[in-house]
């Protein structure tokens, strides 16, 4: 249940602002502003991948 109400007090309110957004809501103070831009290219590798088998647009703002 805590999982579910970080997403919905952390997450689903940038969900339209791109994939970036996401990876900064969830592991921001961990990995963005160039903390760890492995994992983040990382993240951003599988998403696409992802986005790629479903056959969606992987949309703008891929990175924190």
């Amino acid at each position: 249940m805590a999982s579910l109400s970080f997403w919905m007090n952390n997450v689903a309110s940038v969900m339209n602002q791109g994939f970036g957004a996401t990876i900064r809501a969830i592991n921001g103070d961990h990995e963005c502003n160039g903390k760890d831009p492995g994992r983040v290219q990382s993240r951003i590798n599988l998403f696409t991948q992802f986005c790629n088998q479903l056959g969606v647009a992987l949309g703008d703002n891929l990175s924190c």
